[in-house]
């Protein structure tokens, strides 16, 4: 494990309040008996200090749609962003939320997705997705890949170019939207303009240096959460050679015929090594890939230390690579 001198000074407060909220989800999580009990009390942890700003609600225009899932009975929700002022076709980023796929909501970051949306003058959709183990692989991606296709098939009711559709998605978000950029390069799909992965959540082995690294009470998802996310997708799968491509990216053979990529990950989190290994085989099969890997920090340090200055670098760095490629 890495010693707290490691850490970016600016992250100091982050670094001791992210790894007393860890101890205690940790220490819920070992008094339960079984890897399903413990997946639920995980679940039941990040629902309880985690929950959406209710003003937010209230305060941000949207959209919201429902549209139906392909496989199955149900719908899938939308929430749609837009400039201000729109009076033409625009690019559009379809975004994926965090949540080590058995957490998270579009509820709950309405305010970050309208401030993209004017910063960036593009229409923003976000995709609520379900989520396991009630709904283990191939639900979730199943949902997120229906949303892409939805808004690619509609983009014309919808004031939406399609000829410039990116995928944007933090942590299990990334892991996913790296996902259906490979479903929608196999099965002849959309076309995608490029994908911004933050901190993605690619592979379900953790055998990586980092993943091994990152335990314990660490500021933020370490690796005994990272295991029971992936057991809550993949069930008794997870490790094996069973699992595809389309559930965990970094099983894929070959990383080629994707588009421009963007991959940002935290120099002390458990995803550091697959991320980096994830851009090294798209860059070897000619995907052009920006990585930033930033030294001192953690999993979302982001929302932690918004202040601080690897924070503002960060999104400056996000923010400008994906204006540049919706120019395109």
């Amino acid at each position: 494990m890495y010693n707290d001198e490691y850490f970016d000074p600016e992250l100091r407060k982050a670094v001791e309040d992210g790894r007393k909220n860890t101890k205690r989800i940790l220490d819920l999580i070992d008094n339960c008996k079984d890897m399903n009990s413990k997946v639920l009390c995980l679940k039941n942890a990040l629902l309880a200090y985690g929950r959406p700003d209710e003003n937010i609600k209230q305060t941000v225009l949207h959209e919201q749609i429902m549209i139906p899932q392909s496989n199955g009975n149900g719908f899938i929700r939308l929430l749609i962003y837009r400039p201000q002022l729109q009076h033409h076709l625009l690019p559009c980023i379809y975004h994926i939320h965090s949540g080590g796929m058995i957490s998270g909501n579009i509820d709950s970051e309405m305010e970050e997705l309208s401030k993209l949306s004017n910063t960036l003058e593009a229409i923003v959709v976000d995709v609520d997705y379900r989520l396991a183990p009630e709904h283990p692989y191939p639900a979730g991606m199943e949902d997120c890949y229906d949303g892409l296709k939805w808004i690619w098939d509609h983009g014309k009711s919808l004031q939406i170019d399609t000829s410039r559709i990116g995928l944007m998605g933090e942590s299990a978000g990334g892991g996913l939207a790296a996902s259906i950029a490979i479903k929608s390069r196999d099965s002849g799909g959309p076309k995608i303009l490029f994908q911004a992965l933050i901190a993605p959540m690619l592979d379900d082995r953790n055998i990586t240096s980092s993943s091994r690294l990152c335990s314990g009470a660490w500021p933020s998802w370490p690796r005994e959460m990272n295991l029971l996310g992936w057991y809550a997708l993949l069930g008794d799968m997870v490790g094996t050679s069973n699992v595809s491509q389309y559930a965990a990216p970094s099983r894929a053979n070959y990383l080629g015929n994707l588009p421009p990529s963007y991959i940002e990950v935290g120099g002390m989190e458990v995803f550091r090594d697959e991320d980096i290994d994830y851009a090294s085989k798209m860059m070897a099969n000619n995907v052009p890939v920006e990585l930033h890997v930033y030294p001192g920090t953690f999993h979302s340090w982001h929302s932690q230390a918004p202040d601080a200055g690897v924070t503002k670098r960060a999104i400056y760095n996000r923010i400008e690579w994906i204006r540049n490629h919706l120019r395109s």
